[in-house]
């Protein structure tokens, strides 16, 4: 990541944390009333393809210890109502404000993948994770609604698992490998731009 880069993720994170961090102290709070906690879901998620970070998301989901993989149509009876509509708005995915302040990811980069997959592609992922990952970028403007539809058709996660390695991984790379040859201040802003209004893609 480049000085520049990451001077604009903290410039960036600090305006945000004016609005973001009593938004995610109301939802807490929400949370806690509604469905008691735990508060917030964290996972393992990789910076490199060997440095791996704790990843957070207000939790959307009843707890499961044996959970692994992506989310797919297999764990959709595991959803709670408030969880539901926290995805919906992408409300669940403000906790990653700490993330973009620590420095795990950037603002714009490939979604930061689970280990079991950087290992199973290491090719793939040796090459998409030389930009840190963000928390959008070309996959979250153009697959991410399209992934979300392939992914609810599985029933069980070996179904979820296959879909996610044959349908989504190798689409999403290509879209984050054109980030990585044209990244840029300029190329950011109007990735970020994008994802705000969906009529400019």
């Amino acid at each position: 990541m480049t000085p520049t880069k990451r001077l604009f993720d903290l410039f960036t994170a600090t305006v945000l944390s004016v609005f973001v961090v009593p938004a995610i102290a109301v939802i807490a709070v929400v949370i806690v009333l509604i469905e008691g906690g735990p508060v917030f879901h964290s996972a393992e998620r990789m910076k490199t393809p060997r440095q791996g970070f704790r990843f957070y998301k207000f939790r959307t989901m009843r707890p499961d210890p044996d959970d692994t993989g992506v989310s797919g149509g297999d764990k959709t009876d595991r959803i709670t109502p408030l969880g539901a509509f926290l995805r919906r708005t992408r409300l669940d995915e403000l906790p990653q404000l700490f993330n973009l302040f620590r420095g795990d990811i950037s603002v714009v980069g490939p979604r930061p993948p689970l280990r079991q997959y950087v290992e199973r592609f290491p090719d793939v992922y040796e090459q998409v994770l030389q930009a840190r990952p963000g928390i959008t970028g070309l996959a979250t403007i153009y697959f991410n609604r399209h992934e979300r539809r392939l992914l609810a058709r599985s029933r069980t996660p070996a179904q979820t698992d296959e879909i996610y390695c044959r349908a989504c991984i190798p689409r999403k790379a290509r879209l984050d490998l054109i980030y990585l040859a044209n990244q840029g201040f300029c190329f950011d802003l109007a990735i970020i731009l994008k994802t705000f209004v969906p009529s400019l893609r």
